[in-house]
């Protein structure tokens, strides 16, 4: 999938690294990713309780078309904190191999046309159909809406770090 319209991929600048925003070679690239995303089983789904405490939690989804979805039973921590404040930061599994997600969920609603797609993808991906128990009353979907995001190869910090920052669409 080609990197959004929306992104811009940049180098960090941290100099106490030696790392300058002028450096582009060997920044990762985004169908580095897009495969990340892709074959991750679970992601890290941080949010902020409503008297400020963090809370970090695995989710099962699917990234399709260069975009988050995953879901939420509407009585669980995430959920509730999420419709507190649905700033999130989102990462996968690795520290070795580093996607960290700084965005904004919304809650796609039920009838929303990506659903029979998104749920196939699903299905395929875990063995378990969310469909046969997609009830509105229980569960929520939501779509991640990035606004940065951090990528790198420990084994090649300095050479693999990239960032992109993302426009409002």
């Amino acid at each position: 999938m080609p990197q959004p319209k929306n992104a811009k991929r940049i180098r960090p600048n941290m100099p106490d690294y030696g790392i300058t925003g002028d450096e582009t070679d060997g920044m990762l690239t985004w169908d580095w990713l897009d495969k990340q995303m892709e074959k991750s089983r679970n992601y890290w789904v941080c949010t902020t309780r409503k008297d400020g405490r963090p809370h970090a939690v695995p989710v099962w989804g699917v990234w399709v078309d260069n975009t988050l979805f995953f879901s939420s039973g509407t009585t669980s921590v995430k959920a509730r904190n999420i419709a507190h404040n649905p700033n999130v930061v989102v990462h996968l599994e690795s520290g070795d191999e580093t996607v960290i997600i700084e965005g904004k969920v919304i809650t796609i609603d039920f009838k929303d046309p990506r659903k029979p797609q998104l749920f196939k993808d699903y299905a395929e991906k875990y063995s378990f159909d969310p469909a046969e128990g997609d009830d509105p009353e229980k569960g929520n979907w939501y779509e991640l809406q990035p606004n940065k995001i951090m990528t790198w190869l420990e084994s090649d910090f300095l050479e693999s770090v990239a960032y992109w920052v993302f426009d409002s669409v």
